[in-house]
C-alpha cells in the first residue's frame, strides 16, 4: 500500500486503534525517517482522543528506550530498540513480562525472538517520492486477516 499523506496514515492508525486491546503488539520495521514514530504518534493521540483524554506529545524513545502512556483502561508501552544489538540486551527490558496488561509498540524489533500471540508487523519503506511511503502489513493471531482495503 502506498501512503501519500498524513491523512491517509491517520486513517490507518484509527482502523488499527479501534481493534487494539491489551496484550496486542505492533512491530514497526523500516529505515530511519520512514514514519514509524509518526505512525505511533498518530495512533497514541487517536487513542487518547477516543478516551476523552488530553493529547500528549509522543516522542521517539530512541535514547530512553521506552515511553509509557496511560489510557483509562489500557497502558501503551512504546519501545525503540535501535541502539540495542543483542537478544540479551532486549531480554533485560522484560518487554513481555506483563503480556496481558499493555499494548506494546516496538520500533526496530529485529532482535526479538519471543513468540507473540496477537501481533501486527508493519513494514515502512521509502519510495521515489519524498512524501510517500510504502507500507506492508503482516499479522498473527487476531491480526492474521487484518485488511485495509476500505481506505
Amino acid at each position: 500500500m502506498i501512503i501519500k499523506s498524513l491523512d491517509q496514515l491517520s486513517k490507518i492508525t484509527k482502523k488499527i486503534g479501534r481493534k487494539l486491546d491489551t496484550s496486542d503488539c505492533i512491530f514497526l520495521y523500516g529505515q530511519i525517517g520512514t514514519g514509524k514514530t509518526t505512525f505511533t504518534r498518530l495512533l497514541i493521540n487517536f487513542l487518547q482522543k477516543n478516551n476523552n483524554m488530553k493529547i500528549t506529545e509522543v516522542l521517539s524513545p530512541t535514547f530512553n528506550l521506552l515511553y509509557e502512556y496511560d489510557l483509562k483502561n489500557k497502558k501503551i508501552k512504546h519501545y525503540d530498540l535501535y541502539r540495542l544489538k543483542t537478544k540479551e540486551d532486549i531480554d533485560q527490558l522484560d518487554i513481555f513480562t506483563d503480556d496481558e496488561k499493555s499494548i506494546k509498540i516496538i520500533e526496530w524489533p529485529e532482535q526479538i525472538k519471543f513468540k507473540i500471540k496477537n501481533k501486527i508487523s508493519i513494514f515502512f519503506e521509502h519510495t521515489n517520492f519524498t512524501e510517500e511511503r510504502k507500507l506492508k502489513f503482516k499479522g498473527q493471531g487476531k491480526w492474521k486477516n487484518f485488511k485495509l482495503n476500505d481506505l
